[in-house]
C-alpha cells in the first residue's frame, strides 16, 4: 500500500516561491502517476499537476501553467511541486495523490491514495 507524506508548505508573499515535496513509501512499479490538488475553503477539490513515473511526461491545469513544476526524484521516491509567482488565489490545502496507470488524470475520483495535506498562504 503507497503512503504519501507532504511537507514545505508555508506563509509566502505575491510573487514569491515555495516547493512541496511528497514522499511515496510502499510504491512496487514505476506504473504510477502521482499528482497535486488543491482545495480552498467552501470550494471543491481541484487538479493542479500530474506526473508520470515511470515516463516523466506532465499535466498542469491551465492557472498554474509557466508558474508551476511538477517533478520526481526515483531515488528519493519524492515528487515535488515548485510554485513560482504565487498569487493570493492560490491559497489552499495542497495535497499530493497518487494512483497505478500510465494516464495522466486529472479528476478526484481518479486517484485512491492522498496524502494529509500541507497549508500554502500566500499574502496580498
Amino acid at each position: 500500500q503507497v503512503q504519501l507524506v507532504e511537507s514545505g508548505g508555508g506563509l509566502v508573499q505575491t510573487g514569491g516561491s515555495l516547493r512541496l515535496s511528497c514522499e511515496a513509501s510502499g510504491r512496487t512499479s514505476n506504473n504510477y502517476i502521482m499528482a497535486w490538488f488543491r482545495q480552498s475553503p467552501g470550494k471543491e477539490r481541484e487538479f493542479v499537476a500530474a506526473i508520470n513515473w515511470w515516463l516523466g511526461s506532465t499535466r498542469y491545469v491551465d492557472s498554474v501553467k509557466g508558474r508551476f513544476t511538477i517533478s520526481r526524484d526515483s531515488v528519493k521516491n519524492t515528487v515535488y511541486l515548485q510554485m513560482n509567482s504565487l498569487k493570493p488565489e492560490d491559497t489552499a490545502v495542497y495535497y499530493c495523490a497518487a494512483t497505478p496507470g500510465l494516464k495522466l488524470y486529472a479528476g478526484r475520483d481518479d486517484y485512491g491514495t492522498w496524502g494529509q495535506g500541507t497549508q500554502v498562504t500566500v499574502s496580498s
